[in-house]
């Protein structure tokens, strides 16, 4: 216990000014979503985290670069151009695929059936002569 000759202690009274942090202005953000870099060299220092991918697109080129990287954070980046054309006309004839396949007739499968009994019967015919 303190001793003060019997006499209240007492203590000036300090002010101290309520602090009051500035207001942030808010961050502007991109709206679009599209992060463009300048040539491949932009796209390689863009830094990525890691377990993730983002699209980065060229303003220089008809280009896109899907960076991504792993777990440990190492990048990989992929390339993709692009060509920008006209609207397809509405009546445009749809080709078909050049490599469709060739399906069998009735008449080819039962060709192939009976030469696969004419075999069958020779291979019978021979494993009988073998067990004799």
């Amino acid at each position: 216990m303190a001793y003060n000759n019997g006499y209240p202690v007492t203590y000036p009274q300090m002010y101290y000014p309520q602090y009051q942090p500035a207001p942030q202005q808010p961050v502007a953000q991109q709206s679009t979503g599209i992060i463009w870099v300048q040539g491949e060299a932009g796209a390689k220092s863009y830094l990525v985290a890691p377990n993730t991918t983002v699209q980065l697109w060229d303003s220089e080129r008809q280009s896109i670069y899907l960076k991504s990287a792993d777990a440990s954070g190492m990048p990989s980046i992929k390339i993709i151009d692009y060509t920008i054309r006209d609207q397809m006309p509405a009546n445009a004839p749809v080709s078909a695929p050049t490599n469709a396949p060739a399906y069998a007739t009735k008449a080819d499968l039962d060709t192939l059936a009976d030469k696969i009994a004419t075999l069958r019967a020779d291979f019978d015919s021979m494993s009988k002569g073998a067990k004799e």
